[in-house]
């Protein structure tokens, strides 16, 4: 199947429309959009963006719901997206743009290989992106060569893994790779080396419980509600080192991190 396909027929079956809801998935597109710039995984994302105006690059934007976050928080956006599809790619990004009356400029390109000069965004965006990509290193290069000094490169919720030998356990689960065949998940490792090589600077690798972008739909007061109930401890004592300890010994396959780095300025 194709990524449009796949999603259809997700949006189809019986039993998943919570599924699609949570994936920003469904119609109309602009309501979906607005929904995600509401959410607490676009609050908690938007804490670590430079303040607007600035250039913005949405890389691999699917169908432009970050697109339109960063267009409508006040952000020059351009989004980069192969796939032509109407549903999940450049031409629902289109219509989302025209529809909201929100200006979007669309490039149907690869990440690996980006059509702009050196040094011309304040920001490049990549939500659920990196563990898609063909040539990891190559795409976080291009990121680099594109920010200008001072810029800001945000991968959110990104899956990793601990061994290759959990990547099957991870797709296995996943609920459209077994569609259209296109998961994957990288080492931790992998993803920190391939930000660093590209020259960048990492200010942080957060893990599954670390942040509201990963846990969304739910958030980190319902998981630190949870761990109280489970260590029989008061709330308050939940401590964020707390919850970030336990995130950190995570081991399930295809657990969501999220990455900020920046360029260095020059000289």
């Amino acid at each position: 199947m194709t990524w449009e396909e796949a999603v259809r027929q997700l949006r189809d079956t019986p039993g998943q429309e919570a599924l699609v809801r949570w994936c920003f998935y469904d119609d109309p597109l602009v309501e979906a959009a607005r929904r995600f710039r509401d959410s607490t995984e676009w609050r908690a994302t938007r804490a670590w963006l430079p303040p607007p105006p600035g250039r913005a690059l949405d890389l691999g934007a699917g169908r432009g719901i970050a697109s339109y976050a960063l267009a409508a928080d006040g952000y020059a956006t351009t989004a980069l997206e192969p796939d032509p599809s109407a549903l999940v790619g450049a031409g629902a990004i289109r219509a989302l743009s025209a529809e909201a009356d929100v200006p979007i400029t669309v490039v149907e390109e690869w990440g690996e290989s980006l059509p702009f000069s050196d040094g011309c965004f304040d920001i490049v965006l990549c939500r659920q992106v990196l563990h898609h990509a063909r040539d990891l290193p190559q795409l976080c290069r291009e990121i680099g060569r594109v920010l200008k000094p001072g810029g800001v490169m945000i991968a959110t919720r990104e899956h990793v893994i601990s061994r290759r030998e959990d990547l099957p356990a991870f797709l296995a689960s996943h609920p459209l790779h077994h569609l259209y065949g296109g998961e994957n998940a990288f080492l931790l490792a992998e993803y920190e080396g391939a930000i660093r090589e590209a020259g960048l600077r990492l200010k942080a690798s957060l893990n599954p419980l670390q942040s509201d972008i990963n846990l969304y739909p739910t958030t980190r007061e319902d998981h630190r509600a949870r761990l109280a109930r489970q260590l029989f401890l008061p709330r308050a004592l939940v401590s964020d080192r707390l919850m970030a300890f336990i995130g950190d010994r995570m081991k399930a396959p295809g657990r969501l991190y999220s990455f900020i780095a920046v360029k260095p300025a020059a000289g």
